[in-house]
């Protein structure tokens, strides 16, 4: 099945930081794939801006190998190629002072969408936001797309909110998750609110548990400077793991709408109870063969910022009554996956023994590494020999219909950037729901702080420490196992 693309408005999209590690990775080649797909308009334009002295023909030609890098060869088309990089166009830019930005403005065409995606170091989002304003780019037409993180704590989330309202309306601030952007996270609204096979069930009346895992089995190299000052709290937990909780967990929206959506969204933070320092744990990888620790990687050995963190939280409303919500998240871990689990409760009467208890109903909807959603049921085992359960999956997966490769579903980069040019804000973070997430989180933090707490250590390639184990094990329940 071919997806039906269709094309976004005319537009003139700038990349400050046009020549940094996201732009070439992910940025440049996801618009490449857009143009490739048909959805770029042939007016499109797209201006790099940094502090690099180069030409239009030098930005050019790194974009063109940007694209040959992070691109496979077969999906890339020369003539696509060629006509993406006419596109382009390069300005020379200080963002804290005004060289370059009378130029940037002469580039910029009137009658069409402006964006402005600021892939820079968050210090620079209110110096970029008041340039635009001086120089006369911040419209009412322009959007702004800001990357994580939003803030380190709830008192710097407020100020860079402050900065960039004092220039753009909250309805042109795109704040971006990657995670929002990808295809299942979007399957999930569409199974919960699409179907009345879910929603009857969706709530502490049949959910017994859920969790949510994102594991990565690399390390922090080369970001160790920054994930030694960050941690697995403020780097994962606070942002991608509060979104997908929140779109497990919210009420249905009264229709399909931006403001909609992120209101029921801001309702499930703001409902969220306390963690207990019980119901916390943390841990830190340590040297496992020839891998280095965490403490070698952030280049700190004295560190006592977490690599992986594990909690239990519940969410105060009629709805979740008494269902615990589990979210853990970790380096150098044994796989790389990102599951929601959502783990139903045993059929009141059982007819068939105390071995069947065992087995449950499972939702599980796969975020990476192969996007996909399946149904665990409980069936006979085939054959003779007694009435044996089995759990099997059925599978809602989408990859088959969409190509053996998958080579139409677009990248989430692609698809929020699309997003942008759309005017479509639905998954992206409002203002006030980035305040409520750290206002949650601030005092988890203090708290381990004022108590002096060690992070526990774990071996790299392990599923994290015991404790995280026993997390659950205390409440008579289990992680499901990190699978690729």
């Amino acid at each position: 099945m071919v997806s039906r693309v269709i094309p976004v408005d005319p537009f003139d999209l700038v990349i400050f930081g046009g020549t940094g590690d996201l732009a070439r990775r992910k940025i440049l080649p996801g618009l490449y794939r857009r143009m490739a797909a048909g959805q770029m308009p042939d007016t499109a334009r797209i201006i790099g801006a940094a502090r690099g002295e180069i030409d239009d023909s030098g930005y050019r030609q790194m974009v063109r190998d940007a694209i040959q890098t992070f691109i496979p060869k077969d999906a890339i088309d020369a003539k696509t190629l060629d006509s993406f990089l006419e596109r382009l166009g390069y300005v020379q830019i200080d963002a804290k002072g005004d060289g370059g930005w009378s130029d940037l403005k002469a580039k910029m065409r009137s009658g069409m969408v402006h964006a402005f995606y600021f892939s820079v170091a968050p210090s620079l989002f209110g110096t970029l936001a008041e340039r635009l304003h001086k120089f006369d780019m911040a419209g009412p037409d322009a959007r702004i797309v800001v990357e994580k993180p939003f803030g380190h704590d709830l008192e710097s989330a407020r100020a860079l909110n402050d900065s960039l309202a004092a220039h753009f309306d909250e309805t042109q601030i795109y704040r971006i998750d990657h995670y929002l952007g990808k295809e299942t996270v979007q399957n999930l609204m569409a199974v919960r609110f699409g179907n009345v096979l879910f929603e009857p069930l969706w709530n502490g009346q049949y959910v017994d548990h859920i969790q949510i895992t994102v594991a990565e089995t690399v390390g922090v190299g080369g970001r160790g400077a920054y994930y030694d000052r960050s941690g697995a709290m403020r780097d994962m937990v606070q942002n991608h793991l509060m979104q997908l909780l929140c779109l497990i967990a919210m009420e249905p929206p009264s229709r399909f709408d931006p403001d909609a959506v992120r209101d029921e969204k801001l309702k499930v933070i703001r409902a969220l109870t306390p963690v207990e320092p019980h119901h916390l744990v943390r841990g830190q990888y340590d040297v496992s063969g020839t891998e280095p620790s965490y403490r070698d990687d952030a280049e700190n050995p004295r560190s006592r910022t977490e690599s992986f963190i594990a909690l239990k939280t519940h969410i105060a409303n009629w709805r979740w009554a008494g269902v615990p919500f589990y979210l853990r998240t970790g380096k150098k871990l044994r796989a790389r996956t990102s599951e929601i689990a959502v783990i139903f409760k045993p059929t009141p009467h059982s007819i068939f023994g105390e071995a069947s208890s065992a087995h449950r109903n499972i939702l599980s909807i796969r975020l990476q590494p192969n996007e996909g959603i399946e149904m665990f049921v409980t069936i006979k085992e085939p054959g003779p020999g007694g009435m044996r359960l089995v759990d099997v999956p059925l599978d809602m997966s989408f990859a088959e219909a969409l190509g053996p490769d998958g080579e139409d579903v677009p990248d989430a980069y692609e698809r929020l950037i699309m997003d942008v040019i759309r005017g479509n804000q639905t998954l992206f973070m409002r203002g006030d729901e980035v305040e409520a997430a750290w206002a949650w989180t601030d005092p988890i933090i203090a708290g381990w702080e004022t108590r002096g707490d060690v992070p526990k250590t774990y071996d790299a390639g392990s599923n994290g420490p015991e404790d995280a184990l026993m997390l659950l094990h205390r409440d008579n329940r289990r992680w499901r196992e990190i699978r690729g």
